[in-house]
């Protein structure tokens, strides 16, 4: 759902009824409630209540509304406009509370260092370099979060972002940015992190790992094994890829778009008979690991 959905769900729950528009109209939430639900219903011009609506509202819908209508307010975001997707919205809410700790600090400094383009951004937080694009509203939602005053629009990115520490015995290089967001635990364990960028490995050419062992750590699905972690492999040859101890998930229960499309399991000889057995249950029950379901320090140990 998007704001306007969010909207007139609860000014249905209010004034009992709302003016019908064509986001109105193709909503998937609403038609659920008018055809399955049978708690709402329309004219050729409105959508009002009928009975039980109230109650499934206030089950289902009212306090998350609430939570983000007072989040939106509070940092000067809720605009006639706004047309920001339900879950862009819960995003912004996870980046305030992450730098209300202080998580994002390191990452937003190299933000503003490294003079990180809307994609890079886009790929750091919505692992889809494109998502952003167009979406003026909600980049400069996150530069305000951010507290960053801008981002450069180029494509070409040549750094790569770390997590430093004092003395680092180790260094992971991750598919993802979540656990760059997370500096206490890992500094605490002398590991340091590195994020490329997903598939923009070439910068990979150029670094130094200073003689520390380097591992790999992706999601367990067909992009992250066998388009990336070659990749990766290819450009920092000593690099181990992590055996994961997070849960699978099912790839359509998920929703994901990574799907196993090839059935060759050796990877070129790149897994362990141990990591090739993961990735044949893997394949067989259609599921997947998220890179950030895995405890880290407990794999390195």
């Amino acid at each position: 759902m998007n704001w306007i959905e969010l909207r007139a769900l609860n000014c249905l729950y209010i004034n009992k009824k709302v003016k019908l528009n064509n986001t109105l109209v193709k909503s998937g939430e609403i038609n659920y409630l008018i055809n399955s639900l049978r708690v709402l219903d329309k004219s050729h011009k409105t959508i009002f209540t009928l009975d039980g609506y109230s109650e499934i509202y206030e089950n289902d819908y009212l306090d998350n509304y609430n939570g983000y209508e007072a989040f939106l307010s509070d940092h000067g975001l809720l605009k006639p406009q706004l047309r920001f997707e339900e879950s862009d919205i819960k995003k912004l809410m996870g980046l305030k509370r992450d730098m209300d700790t202080g998580n994002l600090e390191p990452l937003r400094q190299q933000i503003i260092k490294n003079e990180a383009t809307v994609r890079v951004v886009s790929l750091m937080f919505f692992k889809n370099e494109k998502y952003l694009l167009g979406k003026n509203a909600l980049i400069d939602a996150i530069k305000t979060l951010l507290q960053i005053e801008k981002l450069a629009d180029d494509k070409d990115q040549q750094y790569k972002y770390v997590l430093e520490c004092k003395t680092p015995k180790c260094i992971i290089l991750c598919e993802n940015i979540d656990f760059l967001k997370r500096p206490t635990i890992f500094r605490s364990n002398n590991i340091e992190l590195w994020y490329a960028g997903g598939k923009n490995v070439n910068k990979l050419d150029y670094v130094d790992t200073r003689g520390l062992s380097v591992y790999y750590s992706c999601d367990w699905d067909y992009d992250g094994l066998f388009i990336i972690y070659p990749l990766v492999k290819q450009k920092i040859p000593s690099i181990k890829l992590l055996t994961p101890n997070g849960i699978a998930k099912g790839i359509e229960e998920t929703e994901h778009n990574s799907k196993w499309t090839i059935k060759d399991r050796n990877i070129n000889g790149l897994l362990t008979r141990h990591q090739q057995g993961i990735l044949k249950k893997l394949i067989e029950r259609d599921q997947w690991i998220i890179e950030e379901s895995n405890d880290l320090l407990k794999i390195l140990n």
